[in-house]
């Protein structure tokens, strides 16, 4: 690319393309990345979109424009999908001129209730702007503790981000910025199409590698049947021989429950055209689309397997929702919801207490819904990540889960079920289901006299479980497992395992139930289980080498298990706070101290 001399720039068609890629767990950077594009069309960009793990990295240092959107997975870490992309930026042989010609933006996804609020959209800014890109806006971080909650960084933002995009690439005379509130076209057109248009349409997995076609073989309950949670261990048999590694992670996509899907149809009055074919054509390429969406379907399935009716709306939802409301009272409020200053009631009405797109769209019965808008009113419905239970050496071609299933009720009285959850928790003996897999973020020493110590609370035990079993094959017998769970005799999932390989001498088997002592005694958690055992740990740690795994929940559980190894080094070690902050930092970068954890 030839150098650039100026602020302002052409306007032909190359520099007025721009690429967002977005990396994300939940969907939530995705969701940012589309409303992105939306922005700077209404500047007269065209926008590329990408989901990191699909963009061609050879692609990068040919770029102009590249925005990022990153969100924040477990406690600091990138989303798995990104990591290719960092390791290709940390590349040691990178000039600091390598991105001289580059312009870039980084929005960041998180929590500042977590240490590492951000943290890959920082170190994502710091290492381009190192390597030689230029700026176009400062970073902003949007936070879910905020009052708007991510929209609160990210409107100023992106207003900020039009703008400048605007001084570097002025728009021709004859064009104009598009007004923020126009409604903007749909992604989609909805066609006709026929039954054997429907009929003949591949399934659009094919070709897809990561997917696997498998039967459940065993769908069993193993907390107990008086507890109030229910969680089951679930067996898939593939037909294929499939390969996995600890830590690797199954894809499930789930279906919404009939009633649900039904009910919906119902209210937006589309029952008796759901099961017609329809041809889905993508107008706007830089607006994505659920993944393996077929290009045929019906109504009913759409909304069954690719778009979210149970998700909770976000206020982009109510700031499109409002051009299709009919009643006045009811556009109004509609407005009022989009606006900054309805933003606590907007809170109020939806997050507090759970209330879901199909609800509201049972309240505001005003609306006169364009099918051709339904990807842009309704997020996809994604698929949903379990850390694998098994050793793939120990079940050949099976995969296991450890699954909570959500079930509760909402301050408004509702029930409500987790999608993915209560879809595996339905499936009869024999149900067939394609099953992806995913690549995790651990490994296991090559030397099976390596100590492994795993912590695992609660249904963090099914990564631990797949380590364990993995390294008792290996002959391994150096293994610490810390278990932790409410209450003995409910929740102590897979305990027959571990105490016959604490018996045989293969695992050292320490475990906690933390709501059995006496009202109002102190409860004892993992992590003070580690610090009771200080001395051993240190030992291990210290001493051999031994690689730690924790996995589970991502509340104060993951902090707590650092605080008690850093409180080790300093006790066991003589160390000083600093020193032994800096000694458990060294554990994770020499990749023997490693994090699974979820929210």
């Amino acid at each position: 690319m030839a150098p650039r001399s100026s602020e302002s720039h052409a306007t032909d068609d190359l520099s007025r393309t721009l690429t967002i890629i977005y990396a994300t767990e939940t969907g939530n950077a995705q969701d940012y990345a589309g409303r992105i594009a939306h922005h700077c069309r209404r500047a007269h960009f065209r926008c590329r979109v990408f989901d990191v793990d699909k963009y061609p990295l050879s692609e990068i240092v040919s770029e102009s424009i590249v925005i990022y959107v990153v969100s924040t997975s477990g406690t600091g870490k990138e989303p798995r999908t990104m990591t290719p992309l960092w390791r290709s930026l940390l590349r040691s042989d990178l000039p600091r001129d390598f991105f001289e010609d580059l312009y870039y933006a980084v929005f960041g996804l998180g929590d500042s209730s977590y240490e590492k609020f951000c943290w890959p959209a920082k170190k994502l800014s710091r290492r381009l702007e190192y390597l030689g890109a230029k700026a176009i806006c400062p970073r902003a971080e949007g936070d879910t503790q905020h009052t708007l909650g991510t929209d609160g960084s990210f409107e100023p933002w992106v207003s900020s981000l039009t703008h400048a995009l605007l001084r570097l690439f002025p728009l021709p005379p004859h064009l104009s910025l598009l007004p923020a509130e126009q409604l903007p076209t749909p992604r989609v057109v909805l066609l006709s199409a026929t039954p054997e248009d429907l009929r003949d349409e591949p399934d659009p997995f094919l070709g897809d590698d990561r997917y696997h076609i498998s039967e459940l073989i065993r769908n069993e309950r193993i907390s107990a049947d008086d507890w109030y949670q229910d969680v089951r261990h679930f067996e898939f048999r593939c037909r294929d021989d499939i390969a996995y590694d600890p830590g690797d992670v199954a894809i499930i996509h789930p279906e919404a429950s009939p009633v649900d899907v039904d009910f919906f149809l119902t209210t937006l009055g589309w029952s008796n055209s759901a099961d017609d074919s329809i041809r889905v054509q993508h107008v706007f390429e830089d607006q994505s689309l659920p993944d393996h969406l077929p290009h045929v379907s019906t109504l009913r399935v759409l909304f069954s397997r690719h778009l979210d009716i149970n998700a909770i709306p976000k206020r982009s939802f109510f700031q499109l929702l409002k051009h299709f409301a009919t009643d006045e009272r009811e556009r109004e409020k509609l407005e009022e919801f989009s606006s900054p200053e309805g933003a606590e009631e907007l809170y109020d009405y939806t997050t507090r207490v759970r209330r879901t797109i199909c609800e509201v769209l049972a309240e505001f019965r005003s609306v006169r819904m364009p099918r051709d808008y339904i990807f842009d009113l309704f997020p996809p419905l994604r698929p949903r990540e379990f850390s694998i239970a098994s050793a793939a050496l120990v079940h050949p071609r099976e995969v296991h889960l450890c699954v909570a299933i959500i079930d509760y009720k909402t301050k408004l009285k509702a029930r409500r079920r987790g999608v993915c959850t209560s879809f595996l928790a339905s499936l009869p003996v024999g149900a067939r289901l394609r099953i992806g897999i995913a690549k995790g973020l651990l490994a296991l020493p090559l030397d099976p006299n390596t100590p492994v110590i795993c912590i695992g609370p609660g249904t963090g035990v099914a990564p631990a479980r797949a380590v364990l079993e993995a390294r008792v094959y290996a002959g391994a017998r150096d293994n610490t497992l810390y278990f932790g769970h409410r209450a003995s005799g409910k929740d102590a999932h897979y305990s027959h395992e571990w105490t016959t390989l604490a018996e045989s001498g293969k695992l050292t088997y320490r475990v906690t139930a933390s709501r059995d002592g006496l009202e109002g005694t102190r409860r004892v958690y993992v992590q003070d289980l580690i610090r009771e055992d200080a001395r051993r740990v240190w030992e291990l740690i210290h001493g051999k080498d031994a690689w730690v795994y924790i996995s589970g929940s991502s509340n104060k559980m993951p902090a707590g298990v650092r605080a008690a190894l850093i409180h080790i080094a300093r006790e066991e070690g003589a160390m000083g706070e600093e020193e032994a902050h800096d000694y458990i930092g060294r554990m994770e970068k020499e990749e023997r101290l490693y994090e699974e954890c979820w929210s």
